[in-house]
C-alpha cells in the first residue's frame, strides 16, 4: 500500500511536466481534462468486458486486473493533477482560497462516495458490478468535462 501511495504521488508530482500544463491555454487545459476523462472511462470498461468474456475464474485474470488497475491509477493521478491545475486557472485572486478549499472538500466527498459505492457494488454484484459502477462514474465525469468544454467555448 505504501508503494501505491508513493507511486501515485510521483505520478501527480510529474504530471505538470508530463502534460506540459504550464504551456497550455485554458481552452487546451479544458480539452485535456475531457480527453483524460474519456481515457479514464475506457479503463474500467475494458476490464469489465474482459471479465465478462474470459470470466474472473481464469488464473491469469488476476494479472490482467492488476495491470488494468495500475493503469487506472496512473490515469486517475494525471486526471486529478489536471483538475488541480484547472481549479487554480479558473479561480480569481479574491476567491482562490475559497475555490481551492471547495475543490478539496468536493474531492474528499467524492473519494468517500467512491469508497462506499465500490464496496456496496462489489458486495451486491461482485467484480462485474464494481467495474460497471466505476465505468458509470467515470462516464459521468467525462460528461461533466464535456459540458464544461461547451460552456467554456461559448
Amino acid at each position: 500500500m505504501a508503494l501505491w501511495v508513493i507511486a501515485y504521488g510521483a505520478v501527480q508530482a510529474s504530471a505538470p511536466k508530463l502534460l506540459k500544463s504550464s504551456d497550455k491555454t485554458l481552452q487546451q487545459l479544458v480539452n485535456s481534462a475531457r480527453q483524460w476523462a474519456a481515457l479514464l472511462t475506457i479503463v474500467p470498461a475494458s476490464l469489465l468486458i474482459t471479465s465478462l468474456l474470459i470470466g474472473n475464474q481464469v488464473s491469469w485474470f488476476a494479472l490482467i486486473l492488476t495491470a488494468g488497475l495500475l493503469v487506472f491509477g496512473a490515469v486517475f493521478a494525471l486526471n486529478s493533477a489536471i483538475h488541480s491545475f484547472l481549479i487554480l486557472a479558473f479561480s480569481n485572486s479574491s476567491r482562490v482560497t475559497m475555490d481551492v478549499g471547495f475543490y478539496y472538500m468536493s474531492n474528499a466527498a467524492g473519494r468517500l462516495a467512491g469508497t462506499l459505492l465500490s464496496g456496496l457494488s462489489f458486495q451486491f454484484g461482485g467484480l462485474s458490478l464494481c467495474l460497471l459502477t466505476a465505468f458509470a462514474m467515470c462516464g459521468f465525469s467525462w460528461a461533466i468535462a464535456a459540458r464544461m468544454n461547451m460552456k467554456f467555448s461559448d
